[in-house]
């Protein structure tokens, strides 16, 4: 019996479905199979990393920690079927459109390439595993949107743009990060910027923004310094004809706006590392591992922070010494196997442990220390912008050579640790309490997206070139907008008391945080409304609702819809960024056990036990 699936979103996330439904087709669908890639964005890349974007957009990864791969290391019930990273696919000779050849050509191991060039190895990656699919499977690609989702019984119906209905037994949501309509203190904001003649671009994808709006000369307001502001960046400046030299100068075209930036930190993302291991991969899970968060899960009505995250950090530091000590033994005063007894013994943050710290490693610059990771710019202040500037680029210019300069490969340790971390974070997020999962998540994501997330190296040192050249300047920690007398005004904590900036524009660079209420896909505003999909709401034991998430609630363990009324849906399933389960990223380093690549092959086997013939077979077993 031939069944159907069908995977509205074919980007990365879709893809990586696909790959993990074939792989296991043979054992749990051997009968015939269809399945529908629906996407009006090019399908393998989608929207974010298609090729019709500027080729100065690079990724924030190296080519050689980039794969879409499973390999030995990823523990998952379906095959392991290994394939080429990006790196491995680069040094194959590829053909390529012919605006990628030069930059084929000249692509490292460490070079962090152009997302077109992703574009064109995600592209790829889907030819491949569409022509290796298993015998009696099928993939069929519609360039067209999905809008609507309905059922006929047990049969699920796809309505599409321009084409007819999909009739299909089993759905995948797999859009990635969606677009939504601002929210009530946007239109505020934006209201009170039009009475004023003043120009407000919201939270959205910074490739798709009109920044023609943004005038050659004039002060612009950005509030935001993770990628979105990067990418703004690239637009803005070289995008616009200036030029970057050799000696970390800038040469302006002229046609650049001059930018005000700032944050609740302050600062930039810290660098990607630029460097390998030199004690190799840590072993992994040590203290935060399922014999740690199994209990807590168990127990239920766990506070992230007081609870799990002395262990999270205890996890994130053992990643960090192993390196140091068995990377770096001329920093160290005792052997690692001894401090690793000593270590282990010890809970994260006691005095004791604090004092085995400063004994077994002089110098602090060698210690991790989770409160400059998290708020970079503490204790800094300055009485007015001009002389905050040389001191936030003294801070971004230090925590950039420790990223670049392989004496402090730690950090890279501390990194590796962090995506082990994050998974079992993942995994513990349904059994946190309301309270915490409402302000602790928050915070931890942040954390780790502003580690573990950053812009390469030769950003920063950019970033650092036009602050240099008086066309960004930083506002501080703290920042704070405001429309005053025709203008926007900001500020920040670390300028407490020094004159507000005035400027004409102001720029929310980020994301739309996620809200399935707010959304503007078709297929999933229709779901909202019909009670197909439910919002996560935090609500306190004492019924105080705390928050509004904005994400689609699933089942945990494998994605499946949970529906208005809280009924888990049998035949419809939803990944990404836009869901309750938080994946890092939509494809992975190589030998990491990517939590990505387990929870796809987790939600794949869940749809494929799903399909009519696979429950008619289990019945019979």
């Amino acid at each position: 019996m031939t069944s159907s699936i069908a995977i509205v979103g074919a980007g990365p996330r879709g893809a990586g479905i696909l790959e993990r439904l074939a792989a296991s087709a043979p054992e749990l669908h051997p009968d015939g199979l269809d399945v529908h890639l629906i996407d009006p964005y090019p399908a393998g890349a989608g929207r974010i990393w298609r090729h019709a974007q500027s080729p100065l957009l690079a990724m924030n990864s190296m080519a050689a920690d980039v794969t879409m791969f499973t390999d030995d290391t990823v523990v998952c019930d379906g095959p392991i079927v290994p394939g080429p990273s990006l790196w491995d696919w680069v040094q194959t000779g590829p053909e390529v459109d012919p605006d990628l050849v030069d930059e084929l050509a000249s692509v490292t191991a460490s070079t962090f390439p152009s997302r077109r060039l992703q574009s064109a190895y995600l592209a790829w990656v889907l030819r491949r595993v569409v022509d290796g699919l298993p015998d009696g499977m099928r993939a069929h690609v519609h360039r067209t949107r999905a809008t609507g989702l309905t059922e006929d019984g047990p049969v699920q119906i796809v309505h599409l743009d321009g084409e007819p209905p999909l009739r299909v037994d089993a759905v995948v949501l797999a859009s990635g990060h969606l677009d939504a309509v601002p929210t009530a203190d946007e239109v505020a904001l934006a209201a009170r910027a039009a009475d004023e003649g003043l120009r407000y671009l919201p939270p959205e994808q910074t490739t798709d923004s009109d920044l023609s709006v943004l005038a050659p000369g004039e002060t612009v307001i950005v509030r935001g310094m993770g990628l979105a502001f990067v990418d703004l960046v690239v637009l803005l400046f070289e995008g616009r004809g200036g030029r970057f030299t050799d000696d970390g100068g800038y040469v302006p075209s002229g046609e650049e706006p001059r930018l005000v930036v700032g944050s609740p930190r302050g600062s930039t993302y810290h660098s990607k590392t630029h460097y390998g291991l030199k004690a190799g991969r840590p072993p992994l899970p040590r203290f935060f591992g399922p014999a740690a968060v199994d209990p807590l899960i168990a127990a239920g009505e766990v506070d992230l922070r007081e609870q799990a995250w002395p262990l999270m950090a205890k996890e994130i530091a053992w990643g960090w010494y192993h390196e140091l000590f068995l990377g770096h033994p001329d920093a160290v005063t005792v052997p690692w196997a001894e401090f690793a007894d000593a270590y282990t013994a010890l809970g994260w943050g006691t005095p004791e442990m604090h004092a085995l710290l400063a004994a077994a490693v002089p110098d602090p610059v060698d210690r991790i220390d989770f409160a400059a990771l998290d708020r970079p710019l503490d204790g800094l202040t300055a009485p007015d912008l001009a002389s905050l500037q040389p001191l936030v680029r003294a801070r971004i210019e230090e925590d950039l050579r420790q990223h670049v300069d392989d004496r402090h490969t730690p950090h890279l340790g501390a990194f590796v640790a962090m995506l082990s971390v994050y998974g079992e974070t993942t995994r513990l997020a349904g059994s946190l309490s309301a309270r915490s999962r409402a302000s602790d998540m928050g915070w931890w994501q942040s954390f780790f997206n502003s580690v573990a997330s950053g812009p390469p190296g030769f950003r920063v040192r950019q970033l650092l070139a036009l602050s240099r050249a008086g066309m960004i300047d930083f506002l501080g920690a703290g920042m704070w907008v405001d429309v005053v007398d025709g203008a926007f005004t900001a500020g920040s904590a670390t300028l407490a008391g020094a004159d507000p900036v005035r400027a004409t524009a102001l720029v929310d660079a980020r994301l739309p945080d996620p809200s399935a209420a707010r959304t503007v896909d078709p297929l999933l505003a229709d779901l909202v409304r019909r009670g197909g999909v439910s919002e996560d709401v935090l609500i306190d034991a004492d019924g105080t609702v705390l928050r509004n998430t904005g994400l689609i609630r699933v089942r945990p363990e494998d994605g499946a819809l949970v529906d208005a009324g809280g009924t888990v849906h049998p035949r419809r399933f939803a990944v990404g960024p836009h869901t309750t389960v938080k994946v890092a990223g939509a494809f992975t380093r190589p030998g990491m056990n990517a939590q990505s690549l387990r929870y796809n092959d987790a939600v794949a086997r869940a749809v494929l036990r799903s399909l009519p013939a696979a429950r008619s077979a289990t019945r019979a077993a």
